[in-house]
C-alpha cells in the first residue's frame, strides 16, 4: 500500500509532501529555496541503502558497532579454543600476573582470568540481548496500544506504567530475586526485562499519537484494515529508526543491572560473567592483594560495552535525522 503522509519541513510557504512506500523508501518532494508558493517539487528517493550509505560514513556508527562486535566475538570464539572451563582451579599458578600462558593472570584459586573473562562476555550479552527484547515487546505492545486506541484504554495502560515507572527499580530488583533467587541467565533477564519497559511505552505512545493522524493512516482505516495490522504495517514501520535505537539504549542498561546484580551476588552463580567475575575478585581481596588483572578487564569491559553502545546510539541518530546528519 502506497502511504501518504504530510511532512512538517520545507521552505516558507511551501508545503512539502513525504510518500512513505512502506519501510523501505521514502519519497521526499521538497520544492527548491526561493521557489515560489505552489511550486512543484522535484521527488526524491530516500531508501534502506540511503540510510545504509549514511551509516558507513558516519564514524560514531562505525566505531561504536566496531567495538561491540569485535567483544563479542571475543566471547563467541574466544572459548572454544580455551583449554580450561571458567571454574577449573589448578589451570595454572595461584595468584598469578599475566603472562604468555595466562594472558590476564589467574585467580586465587589458579583459574584462568581470560577463560573467565571470555565466557563472562558471552553471558552478558546474553542476558542484555535477552532482557532489552522482553523489556521491547513490554513496552512497544503497551506503547502502540494506548497511543493508536487512546481513551479509556490509554488511561489504563498509562496508569499501569506511571505505576512501574516510579517504583525504585534497583531496590525492587534486589528484594524480587533476594526471595525468587536468580538460578539461570534467562529468569535473570526476564526479571530485569519486567521492570525495563516503562520509558518505552511512554515514548513509542507519543510517537504513536503523532502518526495515527497521518493520512495514509486514516486510509488504511477506511479501507477496513484492522487496528493490529495498521500498527504493525502502517505505524511501526515509520518508526523503525527509532525503535532500533530504543532497542541499543535497553540492551546498554540491562549491561549495566545485570553487572550490578552479579556483584551484589544476586546473580546465576553456576557459570560466569562479568559482573560476577568482579564479585569474585571483591570477595577474594583482588583489590588487596594487588591483583588488578582480576577486577580490571571485566569492569573495563563493562564499561566500554556501554560506552559503545551509547556512541553507536549517538551515530544512528545522526544518520536517520537530517538535521544531525554530517554529509
Amino acid at each position: 500500500m502506497t502511504d501518504i503522509k504530510a511532512a512538517t519541513e520545507g521552505t516558507p510557504g511551501v508545503a512539502p509532501e513525504t510518500t512513505s512506500l512502506g519501510a523501505d523508501a521514502t519519497l521526499v518532494a521538497a520544492a527548491p529555496p526561493g521557489a515560489p508558493p505552489g511550486a512543484v517539487a522535484p521527488i526524491v528517493r530516500r531508501s534502506r541503502g540511503e540510510w545504509l550509505y549514511f551509516a558507513l560514513r558516519n564514524t560514531k556508527v562505525i566505531g561504536g558497532a566496531g567495538v561491540l562486535l569485535a567483544i563479542l566475538l571475543v566471547g563467541i570464539i574466544a572459548p572454544f579454543f580455551l583449554g580450561y572451563g571458567p571454574r577449573e582451579r589448578g589451570a595454572g599458578p595461584r595468584n598469578g600476573a599475566p603472562s604468555a600462558d595466562h594472558w590476564f593472570g589467574t585467580t586465587t584459586f589458579g583459574e584462568d582470568v581470560f577463560t573467565q573473562f571470555a565466557y563472562g562476555i558471552r553471558a552478558t550479552f546474553l542476558v542484555a540481548v535477552l532482557a532489552a527484547a522482553i523489556a521491547a515487546v513490554i513496552g512497544m505492545t503497551i506503547g502502540f496500544v494506548a497511543g493508536y486506541r487512546g481513551g479509556i484504554v490509554d488511561e489504563i495502560l498509562m496508569i499501569i506504567t506511571n505505576i512501574v515507572l516510579v517504583l525504585p527499580v534497583f531496590v525492587v530488583l534486589i528484594v524480587v530475586t533476594t526471595y525468587l533467587g536468580i538460578n539461570n541467565i534467562p529468569t535473570q533477564a526476564f526479571i530485569i526485562g519486567v521492570f525495563a519497559w516503562p520509558w518505552v511505552a511512554r515514548a513509542v505512545r507519543a510517537q504513536t499519537f503523532s502518526l495515527r493522524a497521518r493520512d495514509y493512516v486514516d486510509l488504511a482505516r477506511l479501507t477496513g484494515v484492522r487496528p493490529l495490522s495498521i500498527m504493525r504495517k502502517e505505524i511501526a514501520p515509520n518508526m523503525a529508526s527509532y525503535l532500533v535505537m530504543v532497542f541499543i539504549l535497553l540492551f546498554a542498561g540491562a549491561v549495566l543491572f545485570a553487572a550490578a546484580l552479579d556483584f551484589l551476588g544476586l546473580g546465576p552463580r553456576q557459570g560466569m560473567s562479568l559482573g560476577l567475575m568482579l564479585q569474585l575478585a571483591t570477595e577474594w581481596g583482588a583489590l588487596h592483594l594487588g591483583m588488578w588483572w582480576w577486577f580490571i578487564p571485566p569492569g573495563a569491559a563493562i564499561t566500554v560495552i556501554t560506552g559503545a553502545a551509547y556512541v553507536t546510539n549517538v551515530g544512528l541518530d545522526e544518520v536517520f535525522n537530517p538535521k544531525l546528519r554530517e554529509t
